[in-house]
């Protein structure tokens, strides 16, 4: 139940931070559609089942809680994220939207200083001059930037030599893959090997494709009609119920004798 305890603990300090409409995505499954794109993108493999146990538990506390949930089977829990955000900052009554995720391919999602993305461990938050800074490209350009360099957290390598500084400097001139021009020589930037990047684009151009397919989050996906759905009334009865449960599981652990 830690982790559960945890997340909890993290959205009610949301709240008392100022938080005053919130929903949390979560993954029901680790597959989703990216899976029948590309044979190697990340699995449910290796998590350990305790952890995954705890996720039927999380969903119903923080519904207990009054905090909207997303449980997520086709697409992922980044792609409700992205989806609720963009429609969040649609509506002219809200001031602002805050991703809560260190994930990186929510950077794409970043608009302006009105869509931000904040790491709650680390404590920082980047809007789009952030994300420019971190990553030496725009928001708009971060799948192409993953497809090129590759995410090894989801799944995917990118292309060979293909490093972080290279991709950002040609992606900060061309914006994506299919602008830059097949010939090096016209790129007139700071890049290492720049004729064998050209190359290997040339030869893998549709693996850097689909690699962005994979890294560009879907926002086609209806979550709520209204913002006020998201709103946080303050927990339901429930919780008192799953709270006296996590007493109970605390009161337990205490007593059992401890291996020396």
């Amino acid at each position: 139940m830690a982790a559960v305890r945890g997340v909890l603990a993290s959205v009610l300090g949301m709240i008392r931070d100022g938080a005053t409409h919130i929903a949390v995505a979560t993954d029901q499954v680790i597959e989703s559609f990216r899976n029948g794109l590309w044979a190697g993108y990340k699995t449910g493999d290796g998590i350990d089942p305790d952890l995954w146990a705890q996720f039927p538990l999380l969903e119903g506390t923080l519904s207990a809680a009054g905090v909207v949930v997303w449980p997520m089977v086709e697409f992922e829990a980044d792609d409700a994220l992205a989806a609720g955000a963009l429609a969040a900052a649609r509506d002219e009554r809200v001031d602002r939207v805050i991703i809560c995720s260190p994930d990186k391919d929510l950077a794409q999602c970043v608009r302006g200083t009105r869509i931000v993305q904040l790491n709650r461990r680390t404590r920082v938050t980047f809007d789009e001059a952030g994300v420019l800074k971190k990553f030496g490209v725009p928001p708009a350009s971060i799948p192409d930037y993953l497809a090129l360099v590759g995410d090894a957290a989801d799944g995917y390598p990118g292309l060979k030599g293909w490093g972080a500084k290279s991709t950002a400097a040609v992606l900060a001139k061309f914006g994506h893959i299919e602008d830059i021009p097949a010939d090096w020589r016209d790129w007139s930037v700071d890049a290492s090997h720049a004729s064998g990047l050209a190359q290997t684009l040339e030869r893998e151009r549709d693996a850097a494709l689909l690699f962005r397919t994979l890294a560009t989050l879907r926002t086609d996906i209806s979550l709520f009609d209204d913002v006020d759905e998201l709103r946080w009334n303050g927990p339901t009865p429930a919780l008192d119920g799953i709270a006296a449960r996590f007493d109970a599981a605390i009161t337990e652990a205490k007593r059992r004798p401890q291996g020396r």
